[in-house]
């Protein structure tokens, strides 16, 4: 093999990959697209052992998450890129070990934060029932977005 032979079966491979649209292994999920092992879960894509997901993108095992993308290992992050091992994320990004942080970006094993910036726990739920509110952020679970 030479390196146009691999270049072209490594094209066609990646190609094929990507045009997967079928589910597999995955339950009672509707609307999703080349997602494996995936349960209750709506309009999510290529996904792979989530749990009442909604609207996600390449994130895995994960489970009532909306709008992530190529998030591992979270819980209820909301319109989150790229975040590990997380629990309650409002449009955060590369967080990872960390939970109810909102507008986060890169923190690391952090809790309650706005913008990276640390608030007290009663606080912190005051400020962010009232930016959801102004930034309109759509919590509907996949269970009732059917």
């Amino acid at each position: 093999m030479n390196r146009a032979d691999f270049e072209n079966s490594f094209r066609k491979l990646l190609a094929d990959a990507t045009s997967q649209k079928a589910n597999t292994g995955c339950y009672a999920c509707e609307r999703c697209e080349g997602c494996q092992d995936c349960t209750f879960c709506v309009g999510s894509k290529n996904c792979s052992r989530c749990t009442y997901c909604r609207d996600c993108d390449d994130t895995r095992d994960s489970s009532h998450c909306i709008r992530a993308k190529q998030c591992l290992q979270c819980q209820h992050c909301v319109d989150c890129e790229r975040c590990v091992r997380s629990a309650y994320l409002t449009k955060s990004i590369g967080c990872s070990d960390c939970t109810y942080c909102f507008g986060c970006v890169g923190l690391a094993k952090k809790d309650f934060h706005i913008l990276n910036v640390p608030y007290p726990r009663d606080e912190w739920f005051k400020i962010v029932k009232q930016l959801e509110k102004e930034l309109r952020i759509d919590r509907t679970p996949a269970s009732a977005s059917a």
